[in-house]
């Protein structure tokens, strides 16, 4: 089946997020902050060294639940900074704790990061269908205002490239490739 081109049958975990997940509109919270804190732990590394990686990070980040991420303390941090499964990065995991803590803050006046994130598309995913993988930009003016805002509302590890990828990642924007027989908005 002609997929995307960096989804390659030669790994099933890549094949699998990009058939069953990447560009799949998701508004679960739990879901949202798993895969912020993944595509902030990717940065400098590639996508497919976080998926084969994404069980340990589900065990060491308690499922990515936001409220026992939130009360992590300096002994969490060195708990994972030793755990040879994960990226092991210190600004990540401090920002990775930081960022469930705001989201925390947020639940707590009632509002989600989803759909603080949703409205900025009307609740309607933005569809691309690129022809080659080089003509998809590893950021747009949608992303770069995202992140400008996440860091305004105190996020970190959320610069423009990142967010791209994670808005590709929740569905809200469908950037698979025009020969890719993977549409999820007609599922």
């Amino acid at each position: 089946m002609p997929r995307c081109d960096w989804a390659t049958d030669t790994n099933p975990l890549m094949t699998h997020y990009h058939d069953y997940e990447w560009g799949v509109p998701t508004t679960d919270e739990r879901e949202t902050f798993e895969l912020l804190t993944l595509e902030s732990m990717q940065a400098g590394l590639s996508w497919q060294t976080i998926l084969n990686k994404r069980t340990n990070f589900r065990r060491a980040f308690d499922n990515f639940d936001v409220d026992k991420v939130a009360a992590y303390d300096d002994r969490d941090v060195e708990r994972l900074r030793a755990d040879a499964g994960i990226v092991r990065n210190r600004l990540k995991i401090n920002a990775a704790i930081n960022n469930a803590r705001v989201i925390q803050a947020w639940h707590s006046d009632g509002r989600t990061l989803n759909a603080w994130l949703w409205h900025y598309v009307d609740n309607h995913p933005i569809v691309h269908r690129y022809a080659t993988q080089a003509e998809l930009p590893a950021q747009t003016a949608l992303a770069e205002r995202v992140s400008k805002d996440l860091k305004q509302a105190g996020f970190r590890f959320v610069g423009p490239t990142i967010i791209q990828s994670f808005l590709e990642a929740l569905g809200i924007l469908d950037d698979h490739m025009a020969g890719c027989t993977i549409n999820h908005l007609s599922e």
